[in-house]
């Protein structure tokens, strides 16, 4: 019993130790922010919105983006579309009349999954800053003037922003988030960092490279692989978007279960990176394989242990742990947990990277993750 309390310590002290050093060198260097030139900053800019089925939801994706505070001469909005609903043509009809922004419509007669579609928006914007949003979220008017200047620093290539308020009032995701924002403002400060955000992301169009056609991290991707070719790739979290996300623990997992699939597939593929490419590689992508990779396999042999623990000590009653986290879970997936949620948000992003890692590990050959997907259409509900 000694050797099983031990071990289960030892567990949680290793568990532990990488997420305490990382708070102590965050309050160490006390990031505010991304520094970004202040001088207005309007450079043309392409848009990029990939869209699939979002006939209910474009026309309001568009109204937002029109309405940017941004010159919209400068503006050219490329929309690479594959659907079967009639959302081309719903775009056509609200560009029709309007001499700006310039639209650049690029029909795909079969659908060929996310990361194809990207790369050929990418060959045809046009403009020497290029966005990439998606349809299901929402960005602040703001957001370009701010990507604009944080990529005026010549170092800089690509930045990505932050959810500033979650569509759908899920404080799982938001708890989550926010404790995202905190991390991924470190290492822009140390480095760079390594998650960019599908909702908004702004690259150097000279920067951009191919993403693989099965990317499932097509954002994180082509950031990773800018790093790699020796700039900068930052997190601003004055570029603010807004994202339509569940909090129920069943509903969550699709969305969050992908998201994990693609990233550690990308870790994997682009190992060679760890230890190279400066603090990036000596810090920001080992602290990123310990929470993805190593991480949700100690916290769910940490539950194990005090499983067993308790069981060999009460009994029968020993069930009580296990029972305890379904309670948490259950209260955590409702948003019931009060000044604990942002804790069981983490535990949350940790369960969906176990369940994906032992999805990969069935699945060696990645032969059901072609780099498509399913718009959910409860969460479109909220954006109509």
């Amino acid at each position: 019993m000694k050797r099983l309390v031990e071990a289960l310590f030892g567990v949680v002290a290793l568990t532990g130790l990488p997420y305490l050093w990382y708070l102590c060198l965050y309050y160490l260097r006390r990031p505010t922010g991304t520094p970004a030139d202040t001088r207005p900053q309007t450079p043309p800019v392409s848009i990029v919105l990939p869209t699939y089925n979002e006939a209910a939801i474009v026309g309001s994706k568009l109204e937002n983006l029109v309405a940017l505070d941004y010159p919209m001469d400068r503006v050219e909005i490329v929309v690479v579309d594959s659907s079967d609903d009639g959302t081309a043509e719903r775009v056509e009809t609200f560009f029709a009349g309007r001499s700006e922004p310039e639209l650049t419509l690029v029909r795909r007669d079969e659908r060929e999954g996310l990361a194809t579609a990207l790369n050929e928006a990418y060959a045809v914007a046009s403009n020497e800053l290029v966005v990439k949003t998606d349809c299901d979220s929402r960005i602040a008017a703001d957001a370009v003037r701010t990507a604009a200047a944080n990529l005026a620093d010549p170092d800089v290539a690509a930045v990505t922003g932050r959810n500033a308020e979650v569509i759908g009032d899920s404080d799982v995701e938001r708890g989550y988030r926010n404790l995202q924002t905190r991390i991924q403002m470190l290492e822009s400060h140390l480095d760079s960092t390594l998650i960019f955000h599908g909702p908004f992301s702004a690259y150097e169009r000279e920067a951009i490279v191919p993403i693989d056609e099965d990317s499932m991290a097509d954002d994180t991707e082509l950031a990773l692989k800018i790093r790699r070719n020796g700039d900068r790739v930052v997190f601003d979290p004055d570029i603010r978007y807004r994202e339509a996300a569940h909090s129920a623990f069943g509903k969550r997992r699709e969305q969050k279960d992908r998201r994990a699939v693609g990233l550690l597939r990308l870790l994997w593929r682009q190992r060679d990176a760890l230890g190279r490419h400066g603090t990036y590689g000596r810090v920001v992508l080992p602290f990123n394989w310990w929470f993805m990779v190593v991480s949700p396999w100690l916290v769910a042999g940490t539950l194990a242990l005090a499983t067993v623990g308790s069981l060999a000590v009460l009994g029968p009653a020993g069930l009580a742990v296990p029972a305890a986290v379904v309670g948490v879970t259950a209260l955590g997936s409702r948003d019931a947990l009060g000044p604990i949620q942002p804790l069981y948000s983490l535990f949350d992003a940790q369960i969906s990277l176990l369940r994906a890692s032992v999805a990969l590990l069935r699945d060696r050959d990645d032969e059901t993750h072609d780099g498509t997907w399913d718009p959910d259409r409860e969460l479109r509900e909220v954006l109509q």
